[in-house]
């Protein structure tokens, strides 16, 4: 019998997905292992391997579908002596006698899915339409007792932005004062509207062009949305003088052939600083504080729809050359989509670097569930003071950015001060 081959799910976040290119084509033979299409998942676009052998009989879900399903039919495997006749006549067969196997295959999906499966191709693509995001929450008018009223125009707060805790969602005298008082977890804050037509309204109906978003795009709002509002964050700057570092880095790269960046070494260094200072390499939970065993840093790349956090793992253990030629392969992956799962989730301290840009300080939005980012800015000349007069000196300046919930600023500072201190004497980054 004709095989269904459904949308993987290919991260634990994702409940659809978009089809954005097969590989294969009607009539091609299909072994395990073959890529058979390009998925664009939350976090980037993945390819999709091909776990039966046999004849793609027919595409369901042409590429370029976008929101499509976790678990929906995009494809049908032919085995050996099956033809097209054969997905027709399944598909006849199915409905009437629901036999065991169908539903097996369909279980995931509603009792009308398995219909969409034998219809011809310009047929399946709306079944994946119906699987959109959810709408934002529209405004209207808000419900409030008089009382509730007068106490927010005294605080100043916007009865729009404050859920009601009264019958049908009246807003109560105890949801301003939980409201003014922070306590939001009793009356929760409402999350802003930012349904376009009320920001089309609020910037004065301007002309524009729209740009849609991406499914990382969409992911980065959100988990950065969330990080602000959850994770009280607190930021620690230092200046560290990198000239030996550059010397050194130079006579490598001459000497060995290599091409080795400063960021290889900034990398190198803190992930040895965290395992000196392991209390940065941890993150929150309500139960307790979970302080990792392992050191894997996520370091944040560029894309043009995003950006995507490629991990070095346990880079505590690895040399400044096999970190610079592993981040070599994981930035050009990065960049075509080509990334594995695993080589961009599980990272325990972040990275994030604007020096090639020339920006001088930044500071960067924690990881979540990761309790600390380093944003590293540009290493440039600068004046500094030394023994009592002025010299010239390359500096770059650090932030590190730290959940107050896992650390606190002295323990935040005893890091970065850890990290100068290598970063400063490369000689020990190379051992």
């Amino acid at each position: 019998m004709p095989t269904q081959i459904l949308m993987p799910a290919l991260s634990p976040t994702m409940t659809e997905g978009n089809l954005a290119k097969w590989h294969k084509k009607e009539g091609d033979a299909v072994k395990a292992g073959d890529v058979l299409a390009e998925i664009e998942t939350d976090k980037a676009t993945m390819e999709f391997e091909a776990v039966d052998e046999g004849t793609l009989g027919r595409i369901l879900v042409p590429e370029g579908t976008q929101h499509v399903a976790v678990n929906q039919p995009i494809a049908v495997i032919l085995g050996e002596g099956e033809s097209a006749a054969d997905i027709k006549a399944a598909a006849t067969a199915k409905p009437a006698p629901a036999p065991a196997p169908a539903p097996a295959k369909t279980e995931a999906k509603p009792a009308a899915q398995p219909t969409v499966a034998p219809a011809p191709q310009p047929a399946a693509v709306p079944a994946s339409r119906p699987v959109a995001p959810p709408q934002p929450r529209t405004g209207g008018r808000v419900f409030a007792s008089p009382l509730a009223r007068r106490l927010a125009q005294d605080a100043k707060l916007d009865l729009a932005n404050v859920r009601g805790s009264g019958p049908h969602g009246r807003i109560v005298k105890a949801d301003i004062e939980a409201a003014r008082t922070g306590n939001g977890a009793a009356v929760g804050l409402r999350a802003p509207s930012f349904r376009k037509d009320r920001i089309v309204a609020e910037i004065g109906n301007l002309a524009y062009s729209e740009i849609p978003l991406t499914g990382m795009r969409r992911t980065i709002a959100t988990r950065m949305a969330e990080s602000m509002a959850h994770a009280p964050h607190f930021f620690l700057t230092i200046d560290c003088e990198i000239d030996a570092l550059l010397k050194a880095r130079q006579e490598i790269n001459e000497a060995a052939g290599l091409k080795v960046s400063v960021n290889d070494f900034v990398i190198r260094a803190a992930a040895l600083t965290l395992r000196q200072v392991p209390l940065a390499n941890a993150s929150y939970t309500d139960d307790a504080i979970l302080r990792w065993n392992d050191v894997n840093v996520a370091v944040a790349v560029a894309l043009d729809d995003g950006l995507i956090t490629p991990i070095v793992k346990n880079a505590d253990q690895k040399r400044v050359p096999e970190i610079a030629a592993e981040m070599r392969d994981l930035g050009m992956r990065a960049r075509q989509g080509k990334l594995k799962l695993s080589e961009f989730q599980g990272g325990t301290f972040s990275i994030s670097n604007l020096g090639m840009y020339g920006v001088r300080e930044f500071t960067a939005v924690i990881n979540p569930p990761q309790a600390c980012i380093l944003a590293v800015g540009v290493g440039e000349e600068r004046p500094v003071a030394r023994h009592g007069g002025l010299a010239v000196a390359h500096v770059m300046t650090c932030t590190l950015g730290c959940d107050h919930r896992v650390l606190n600023g002295a323990e935040g500072a005893v890091w970065l001060q850890a990290f100068k201190k290598l970063i400063e004497a490369p000689a020990a980054l190379l051992v």
